[in-house]
């Protein structure tokens, strides 16, 4: 009897350390479609391109590659362009200045030779950037944690084609005012204004499967939509929604034409089949990467990819993966 009590006891404790979701996430989150402006801010210095001083690649010739990120002065971090020149510009010995760069896991120290031009302004021969700014769509909010998601994909330093480490950023208003359309082997774009002292959020992770951080101002649960689960994803119509005119989010027509388990972020080919749609932009173009894709009332996915050979066509990435990488 006594063995009995304590094997009861005992699952009971089981019972109770069992978690009751295997979910971070609602399972309900407020959809999006919204336009937003995107502002990153990189940890470190990117370098992203080189000139020549005299003749030479001053850059390049002191051991710097394009991709690379200045890290410190003279031992001195620095986090914006502003900081690496006036580092730059107290710590000169010789016509030389010591940089750190970073470069896959590894720093590592460079002497640059500068060479001073006709107005005593010292030239670094080297190309750099420390922010990005651009446009995408929202995807949802969890109207629990007020955790966003957007994109569906990392963002992409065009020149070096690397991935943006961030230091922060935020998402902010940005208004559609038009259409670039596609054309065959070309994506066409959205074009926007922005307004960037109107804030939603803050920007945390910049991950391949899009961009995630805290939405910071206020919202409407009105909105809620239920999570779909990959299983539940079939072949056929679905919805997706996105802004191009008059600054509201639209749904529009969309077909289904496969859906892929074995990929991290291309789970979804679809096709366009809305008019309308086609008549502003003759297929998917930039801008629309984060506008959610409905089906049967439920949320399946994001648009992530536009196909550069076949315009009507794109890709978009699981609802779940984005949810699961947001709020880990």
């Amino acid at each position: 009897m006594n063995f009995k009590r304590k094997l009861l006891t005992f699952f009971s404790l089981l019972l109770l350390l069992m978690p009751i979701s295997t979910y971070a996430y609602s399972s309900k989150v407020v959809l999006g479609g919204q336009n937003i402006g995107i502002e990153v801010n990189s940890k470190g210095i990117m370098v992203v391109g080189f000139y020549k001083v005299n003749n030479s690649y001053i850059g390049r010739d002191a051991g710097i590659e394009i991709g690379d990120k200045i890290v410190a002065v003279s031992n001195k971090e620095v986090n914006s362009i502003d900081d690496m020149v006036t580092a730059i510009n107290n710590n000169i010995e010789d016509s030389k200045v010591k940089l750190t760069i970073s470069r896959g896991n590894k720093n590592i120290d460079v002497t640059l030779d500068l060479v001073k031009d006709d107005n005593n302004v010292y030239k670094t021969g080297l190309y750099v950037k420390d922010e990005i700014t651009g446009i995408g769509t929202l995807t949802y909010i969890d109207p629990e944690t007020k955790i966003y998601g957007a994109l569906g994909h990392e963002i992409i330093e065009s020149n070096t084609n690397k991935k943006i480490e961030v230091k922060d950023g935020k998402i902010f208003n940005s208004e559609v005012t038009g259409a670039t359309k596609s054309e065959q082997g070309t994506t066409g774009e959205k074009n926007a204004i922005f307004n960037k002292n109107i804030v939603y959020g803050d920007i945390k992770e910049n991950t391949i499967n899009g961009i995630f951080g805290t939405y910071t101002t206020t919202f409407s649960k009105d909105n809620l939509i239920e999570v779909a689960n990959p299983n539940e994803i079939v072949r056929g119509e679905a919805k997706l929604l996105t802004v191009l005119k008059d600054n509201q989010v639209e749904e529009f027509d969309i077909n289904i034409l496969k859906v892929n388990t074995d990929s991290k972020t291309k789970n979804i080919l679809f096709e366009i089949t809305d008019k309308e749609l086609l008549n502003i932009t003759n297929g998917v173009i930039k801008g629309m990467s984060g506008s959610p894709i409905v089906q049967n009332n439920k949320l399946i996915g994001a648009v992530t990819h536009a196909i550069v050979n076949d315009n009507e066509k794109g890709y978009g990435i699981f609802i779940t993966t984005m949810l699961e990488e947001g709020e880990n």
